[in-house]
C-alpha cells in the first residue's frame, strides 16, 4: 500500500495493512478483499493494494461492481446468514464459506469476534491456494484485531472518504 494510506496509523494497523498487501500480489486470481467487522462495516479493503498491483488485461474488473465496500455487503450478508444456519443446525461456528460462480469465486472466512474476511477471486483462480493464504492471514491477523484496532480503522476509512470526497467536489 502506498504510504499515505498508512500514515499516522498504530504499527499494529500498519501490519494489517501489509498483510493485506501480501495476500492480494501473492495469490494469482484475486480480485478484491475485504475486512468487515461484526456489525458490516469495512475495515479493511484491498481497492487501492489492487489498483497499484493490477498489470494483468483487464485492470477495469476489480471486483463486484468495482468496490471493496460492495464486497463488504455480500460478505456481511453470507456471514449473518451462515452464522444463522450454524445456530438453527447446532454444529458450532462457522470457520469459512465458499461460493463457486460461473466467473468468479467468493470466499468468507472467520477472523475473530465476528469479524470476517471476504476475498471475490476470478473464475481461474485455484480455491485451495486463495483458502490456504486467507487462513494464513487469519492466523495472523485474528489476534491483533482487537476492538481498538477495529476502531482505528474504521476511523481511517471514514477520514480516506471524506478526503477523496472533498477533492471531488472541489473545483479545478
Amino acid at each position: 500500500m502506498t504510504a499515505p494510506s498508512t500514515f499516522g496509523l498504530s504499527s499494529e494497523a500498519r501490519n494489517l495493512h501489509w498483510l493485506l498487501t501480501n495476500l492480494v500480489e501473492e495469490v494469482p486470481g484475486i480480485q478484491s478483499v475485504a475486512v468487515v467487522s461484526s456489525d458490516g462495516l469495512l475495515l479493511l479493503s484491498s481497492d487501492e493494494t489492487l489498483a497499484q498491483a493490477r498489470s494483468g488485461p483487464d485492470p477495469q474488473r476489480p471486483g463486484p461492481r468495482g468496490s471493496s465496500a460492495d464486497l463488504a455487503t455480500v460478505v456481511s450478508g453470507i456471514g449473518s446468514l451462515t452464522v444463522g444456519a450454524s445456530k438453527l443446525m447446532d454444529y458450532g461456528p462457522v470457520k469459512h464459506t465458499m461460493v463457486a460462480m460461473d466467473e468468479g469465486s467468493l470466499f468468507v472466512m472467520s477472523i475473530s469476534d465476528g469479524s470476517l474476511l471476504g476475498v471475490h477471486g476470478s473464475a481461474d483462480c485455484d480455491m485451495s491456494v486463495v483458502a490456504y493464504h486467507m487462513a494464513l492471514f487469519v492466523g495472523r491477523a485474528g489476534h491483533v484485531l482487537t476492538p481498538e484496532l477495529r476502531s482505528e480503522l474504521r476511523k481511517n476509512l471514514e477520514t480516506a472518504g471524506s478526503a477523496e470526497h472533498e477533492s471531488a467536489g472541489s473545483p479545478r
